[in-house]
């Protein structure tokens, strides 16, 4: 029975990753921030399946001495996915030191982190990582400059892990698209089909289509250093 370490694995995509890994014989390790009570109950939902095959870890991954502590917990391990990040808007006239170093040491610091504390277990079975990155680390979002930039260094530190790491550890990675909208962001109709008419297919992607992302590049043990956008075509337009 092989194990995945899923950050912010509790809700939204990385919930959707943890059950699709567990459906597939993997015992999942569910990282959570604060929201303990959605990583239990998703951890109870899991084992009423099959028993003893998740559990939950808390850390706060901006800070390095969580980071070591929550790699320190883990034994064994096959695959990490990092997916927790920290989403806000910061408009350049308004960003400041503190949204900077939240925003970059957990959408980028974490993962170089974990990837270094995890990689000697994950030698040990051939694992792979992967990223969750974002297109935008490609096309900056507006009055999101941190953000974009804390994804494109996460997009090079796929590629320059996967030279580090190799031949040992695979590391990838998986750019969404439009796939849900924002939770802290109230966006109107408007505000939302002037989004969608930008993707070739006309839609919005699901969380499912991010988690079958994530499971084939687990399972391709010839492709590393590869991000792939599940965007719908939205990088298609300029």
């Amino acid at each position: 029975m092989k194990t995945a370490l899923i950050t912010g694995g509790a809700q939204r995509i990385g919930a959707q990753i943890t059950q699709t890994l567990h459906k597939h014989d993997y015992n999942v390790i569910i990282h959570y921030r604060h929201k303990k009570q959605v990583a239990t109950a998703l951890s109870q939902m899991l084992n009423r399946k099959r028993p003893n095959s998740a559990t939950t870890l808390q850390a706060e991954l901006s800070n390095v001495d969580s980071i070591q502590t929550l790699s320190a917990s883990i034994h064994g391990l096959d695959v990490l996915v990092n997916n927790a990040a920290i989403f806000y808007p910061t408009p350049i006239a308004y960003a400041n030191h503190d949204s900077w170093q939240q925003i970059i040491n957990t959408n980028l610091m974490a993962p170089f982190f974990l990837s270094q504390s995890l990689a000697t277990t994950l030698a040990k079975n051939n694992g792979c990582i992967i990223n969750i990155v974002d297109i935008h680390a490609q096309r900056p979002l507006k009055n999101y400059p941190i953000y974009s930039i804390s994804k494109a260094g996460l997009l090079m530190m796929t590629q320059a892990l996967a030279r580090e790491l190799a031949p040992k550890i695979r590391v990838c990675g998986v750019s969404p698209g439009s796939i849900l909208w924002p939770e802290d962001t109230e966006l109107d109709n408007k505000q939302k089909n002037k989004i969608l008419k930008k993707i070739a297919l006309s839609k919005q992607g699901s969380t499912q289509d991010i988690a079958n992302t994530v499971l084939f590049l687990i399972n391709s043990p010839y492709i590393t250093g590869q991000i792939i956008n599940v965007d719908g075509g939205r990088t298609l337009s300029q």
